[in-house]
């Protein structure tokens, strides 16, 4: 594929043309390893790397133009310097101009929030889907393509990957498209560029402060993405959230809200719930669905509203949410040969917790005992660690601290840091098992009958990684084992 220089230019603010633009280039790239003959390259200024470094080394490898922030000191005669005031925000929209403005031909909802993200995306694809339309999701576990699937690196893609995944939805027939958009995309402009038709808010509670420092910095971050969304669209937010109505405060969109606790344009009540399903009633219909707990209920509402606000007919949007499943990893529950439930879930923050072992609690009451088994991810925020332990442990009857993804640090270092947050009742109920598996193993022992396991924290991840490599490790594989033995 070739485009025209000027032409592609046209979308981005540019202060300063060095060299002729009226040239042909085939790829637009922002990874300098990956520049070729007639590429544009743009060098983006990211968090660890400054990518104007690499401008030789692309005009070395044949690049026919570059984006950039300054020029060069040295420059080449055969190659156009595109000066602009910010290299990141023009990349996103050189790559939606690139691949044809895609985010045009679809009918492109982003899901934002702590929490329920990934729930709530992949529901909105599954249920256009069963209502016989073709579509696609971007999200933490999966991207697919109609029903291609495709393995997912990031929450949100870097901007050339997204853009390439929603033009391939547009070239495979999709109408619609639903996204997860992380409060890292927002701030590092990745959805800049793309016309969204709407847009959810979960929740926000505390996560990510290792990239945000603050939590008014982490609200600003989602908030970026209600006020950047035009008049066309529509903003749903949960209206039992405190920050719901603060997404709502300056973006054009037309304003929709959603609750389990007050008047809202999508209401829901929780009517009965069981470990394997809950009834419900939105907007004073009932409807039976597979999902457990007020957080899949508060997820569910948002996909019933969203789908009532894309157009789709309220009573066909019902029987189908009855035949929609959990998202792997999603209190995915397994019953044990022995009459006890372990549930693999990916809460990972203090907030997730709570909801999952609330919600535990609320089903099985006095008559089982909860065993969580928990740890927190390595070179990420610290100040959640004592938070989760402390959290995990009012609400369960044993506790048992272990390894998540340990990165560059130490796992005891990570565990003792827990630790911090029990006081001398709770140290009595918890144990520290550093290797996942042998605490999930140990969690299944101390189980009875009527009794529930909660895994926590990695939920669909695949992998455990030490030290920069990524081992395989799957919590689900780990339970089914555990159960196969039990069966013999």
């Amino acid at each position: 594929m070739e485009k025209n220089l000027q032409n592609l230019i046209s979308c981005i603010e540019v202060k300063q043309i060095a060299g002729n633009p009226d040239r042909s280039v085939c790829d637009v790239v922002c990874d300098s390893r990956a520049a070729s003959a007639g590429c544009l390259f743009v060098a983006v200024r990211g968090v660890a790397v400054d990518a104007h470094k690499f401008i030789p080394q692309v005009i070395e490898a044949g690049a026919a133009a570059v984006v950039c922030e300054e020029l060069p000191t040295e420059c080449s005669n055969e190659v156009c310097y595109i000066i602009v005031p910010d290299s990141t925000i023009a990349l996103a929209h050189l790559a939606s101009e690139w691949w044809d403005r895609p985010s045009e031909k679809l009918a492109l909802v982003g899901v934002t929030g702590t929490n329920g993200k990934t729930t709530t995306a992949t529901l909105l694809y599954e249920m256009a889907q069963l209502l016989g339309h073709k579509a696609g999701l971007l999200s933490t576990v999966r991207n697919i393509v109609d029903r291609r699937v495709i393995p997912a690196v990031q929450t949100t893609p870097d901007h050339l990957t997204l853009n390439r995944l929603l033009h391939e939805m547009v070239e495979a027939g999709c109408e619609y498209a639903f996204m997860e958009v992380s409060s890292h995309a927002c701030v590092q402009h990745r959805i800049d560029g793309l016309l969204f038709r709407g847009a959810i808010f979960s929740n926000l509670t505390r996560d990510h402060l290792d990239f945000h420092k603050t939590v008014d910095n982490y609200i600003r971050a989602k908030k970026m993405f209600f006020d950047a969304l035009p008049a066309s669209a529509f903003a749903l937010v949960n209206a039992d959230d405190k920050c719901g109505m603060v997404m709502l405060q300056n973006t054009a969109a037309k304003k929709h809200t959603y609750s389990l606790r007050t008047m809202a344009d999508f209401r829901c009540r929780i009517i009965e719930s069981r470990l394997n399903g809950t009834l419900l009633s939105l907007n004073d219909r009932e409807v039976e669905v597979l999902f457990t707990g007020r957080f899949n209920a508060y997820n569910l509402t948002s996909v019933y509203g969203a789908a009532i606000l894309l157009g789709f007919p309220p009573e066909e949007v019902l029987v189908k949410m009855s035949l929609l499943v959990p998202v792997a990893g999603r209190f995915q529950t397994f019953l044990s040969p022995h009459g006890y439930t372990a549930i693999v879930d990916y809460a990972h923050t203090p907030d997730a917790l709570v909801n999952v072992l609330g919600s535990i609690r609320e089903v099985i009451g006095n008559s089982g005992k909860i065993i969580t088994v928990v740890g927190a991810g390595g070179n990420r925020d610290k100040g959640k660690r004592p938070i989760m332990a402390r959290e995990a442990a009012m609400r369960s009857d044993r506790l048992i601290l272990t390894s998540d993804n340990p990165r560059f640090e130490n796992p005891e270092d990570i565990l003792r840091d827990m630790a911090e947050g029990l006081d001398d009742e709770a140290r009595r109920r918890t144990l520290k098992i550093t290797d996942r598996k042998d605490a999930i193993r140990a969690a299944t022992q101390f189980a009875e009958k009527g009794d529930v396991v909660l895994i926590a924290g990695k939920g669909h991840e695949d992998y455990q990684e030490v030290c920069g490599v990524k081992h395989h490790f799957d919590d689900s594989e780990i339970v089914k084992e555990i159960f196969n033995e039990e069966r013999k």
